[in-house]
């Protein structure tokens, strides 16, 4: 059931994921670098493939490694209002951006926005939103970028997760992204990339990943070559909410 329709079959979903630990090991110098980065700036980054099953629990697993409550999602932040009355113990509202269906949002990460809002306090920041008429790949990037930094002071020890073509912290072929924006502001910000061994992962349909060889074992938090990487050694497809025939409305422009 990779992908749901309905509110009460995402309610069910939601209900039936279940929050486990994924036994991650971060080596000393892995831990050493992300504590550096959330010490001078606040911040971490991750990036991942959107719409696999694991992902939440990764998320879930990192904030548990370095002590973190405070968390920002590259979700429209327009389901804030919605996030936070779940969050109080409301039913899950209906809104269209919840259907999207690009994988970002999943019954795996409302389970665990639930179980870590359970276990003490947690900040949540949602940083996608209006984009201007016309505006470019870049642009866009720039503007979650100041709505992250605008929602997390240096001093809040955020974790941000956003697709990884977003979270490189120097230009890339697509343009400057989110990560590079935020480097400029907050220098010292480290990325980590989440690489998958293989499997299946839901992006608007069922796609399938490369099988990689060398990443079999435990969830492993390393450095390689400077570059912080988390490997997971498969992937299965998450629940995502999508409805085929109402497709959500165009992003609100600014003037």
């Amino acid at each position: 059931m990779p992908c749901v329709a309905s509110l009460d079959a995402f309610h069910r979903a939601v209900d039936e994921f279940v929050v486990e630990d994924l036994g991650l090991v971060v080596e000393p110098a892995a831990l050493a670098a992300a504590r550096r980065s959330l010490d001078s700036c606040g911040l971490l980054l991750l990036g991942e493939m959107h719409g696999v099953r694991e992902n939440p629990l990764v998320i879930r697993a990192v904030m548990r490694a370095f002590g973190l409550t405070s968390l920002a999602l590259e979700w429209p932040d327009e389901l804030a209002p919605v996030v936070r009355a779940f969050l109080a113990g409301e039913p899950l509202a209906d809104h269209p951006w919840l259907w999207g269906g690009d994988g970002r949002i999943t019954a795996g990460h409302l389970a665990v926005l639930t179980e870590r809002s359970t276990a003490g306090p947690l900040e949540v920041i949602l940083f996608d939103g209006v984009i201007g008429a016309g505006w470019s790949w870049s642009q866009r990037d720039e503007a979650m970028a100041g709505r992250l930094l605008a929602g997390s002071p240096s001093t809040a020890r955020t974790l941000a997760v956003a697709g990884n073509a977003h979270t490189p912290t120097s230009p890339t072929d697509l343009g400057v992204p989110l990560g590079a924006c935020l480097a400029r502001q907050r220098p010292g910000i480290r990325e980590i990339q989440i690489r998958y061994g293989g499997g299946r992962f839901w992006n608007f349909k069922a796609r399938q990943f490369a099988d990689r060889a060398g990443t079999q074992g435990p969830v492993r938090l390393y450095e390689d070559s400077g570059v912080l990487v988390l490997d997971l050694p498969i992937a299965t497809e998450a629940v995502v909410p999508q409805r085929p025939q109402s497709p959500p409305p165009p992003m609100r422009t600014s003037p």
